[in-house]
């Protein structure tokens, strides 16, 4: 077993691959009585064109599957997994994202117990037909819930205004339509596919001894037979870099509009340190120049044009990349203008110093390191780095070495004009 200790940090994380390409993190935590653990596949929403497990043509499947198949895990012929953590003391819990698929409890007691229950019941699959059209009606529900939330609407319809090709524009749910196409037999191609242990990280963080849960671990998998491990063949659209509509506009039932500005990535095929190195330095940018700190924030506050309601974000993966910048607004029109105008002056005249950097950077570490309080933070973000080749704990030492010359990398990957986009959702007319 690996041990990475983290002097900076005073965190020592333990590693080991088992044999059936199952990689395991563990970190201890003193002083904590909860205990939390992830089993995580590197299969979301956006891999819907793959080459299946055995076969040498290529498939594309039904949006949305990822979510229903995270779903229909959780049913098994002699019932519900949700009860046997409840008994067990346990909150259980499942998400599917964009890029991954995680199974996640939290306890403070019968912590093997539950572990062997995670690991049992996301490696052994239980699909009929008769379920799955059952299960179809329930996410319907959701999705038609969801599509109701203007929030929600104004995120993915700026994603959508983004994207031409590539599937994270589609709703991680798929649509209604797109669900009734799901068969049993999907859902057991994409689970021999994706959730081979080869492609998948367990993480358990908190109250741990690291030895006896390893060797428990690794006795569970040596119980069960796998497959060979094989690389999986994914394929992806060619994505242009302009935005695919820079302007759309959706009426609901709102008594404010709300205004989403979105700006495309132009750089997303990295991984590892360079892709760490140009997320700090985006979001260490974006505070600079969209932060409450900042000269627009102030100026855009002041004149009304945004409210408690604003935020901005960046996302990074392989392949895609987008920043957010969203608020409630009066004047829509205006607070496009204040943005656009934010991003033109930076392009004419660099006014970012070395001191701002160095005042946002210390914000932003102590930030990190309190942010390392909460194992449910660390295991959330821990496996979306190692995904992408990251170590979670490398974040400090990478911020401290963040330079002017990174922040404006970071700038050009996003200030291209035509790689930007506005999506709007306003009040409906009174009659």
């Amino acid at each position: 077993m690996n041990k990475m200790h983290f002097e900076n940090l005073q965190e020592t994380l333990y590693n080991e691959k088992l044999a059936n390409g199952l990689d395991v993190y563990i970190l201890p935590k003193k002083g904590f009585s909860k205990t939390f653990v992830t089993f995580t596949t590197k299969y979301g929403s956006i891999d819907r064109t793959f080459i299946p497990r055995g076969k040498e043509e290529e498939v594309t499947v039904p949006d949305g599957i990822a979510h229903f198949l995270e779903h229909k895990l959780f049913e098994k012929e002699e019932g519900d997994v949700f009860q046997k953590f409840s008994i067990n003391g346990a909150s259980v819990n499942a998400f599917t994202s964009f890029t991954r698929t995680a199974y996640l409890f939290s306890a403070t007691d019968k912590l093997y117990d539950n572990t062997e229950l995670l690991l049992d019941f996301v490696q052994e699959p239980y699909f009929t037909e008769e379920t799955v059209e059952k299960e179809k009606g329930i996410i319907a529900q959701e999705i038609t819930m969801y599509d109701d939330l203007p929030d929600w609407r104004l995120y993915f319809g700026a994603i959508e205004n983004l994207y031409h090709e590539h599937p994270v524009k589609i709703d991680i749910a798929g649509t209604v339509e797109s669900i009734e196409d799901i068969t049993a037999a999907h859902l057991y191609e994409c689970y021999e596919t994706f959730y081979h242990p080869s492609n998948m990280v367990l993480f358990v963080v908190g109250a741990v001894d690291p030895e006896e849960m390893m060797a428990f671990i690794k006795k569970n998998q040596d119980a069960k037979s796998f497959k060979e491990p094989v690389d999986i063949v994914r394929n992806f659209p060619t994505e242009p870099a302009t935005a695919a509509v820079s302007e759309r506009t959706l009426t609901m039932d709102v008594t404010k509009p709300k205004l989403s500005f979105g700006m495309k990535c132009s750089k997303t095929d990295i991984s590892g340190q360079d892709m760490m190195v140009q997320e700090l330095a985006s979001e260490l940018l974006l505070d600079i120049l969209f932060g409450r700190s900042s000269a627009f924030y102030t100026a855009a506050y002041r004149e009304g044009l945004i409210d408690e309601s604003y935020s901005y974000s960046y996302s990074l993966e392989k392949g895609y990349g987008f920043v957010m910048i969203v608020s409630d607004t009066e004047n829509p029109e205006a607070l496009e203008n204040a943005i656009r105008k934010t991003i033109q002056d930076t392009t004419v005249n660099w006014t970012i110093t070395e001191e701002a950097l160095d005042r946002l950077r210390k914000r932003k570490i102590g930030q990190f390191m309190r942010s390392l309080n909460s194992i449910e933070f660390i295991a959330n973000q821990f496996t979306r780095f190692a995904f992408n080749d990251m170590n979670l704990f490398d974040v400090v030492p990478t911020l401290e070495k963040i330079t002017l010359q990174n922040l404006q990398d970071a700038f050009e990957t996003l200030s291209d004009e035509r790689s930007q986009t506005v999506f709007t959702v306003v009040p409906q007319q009174k009659s």
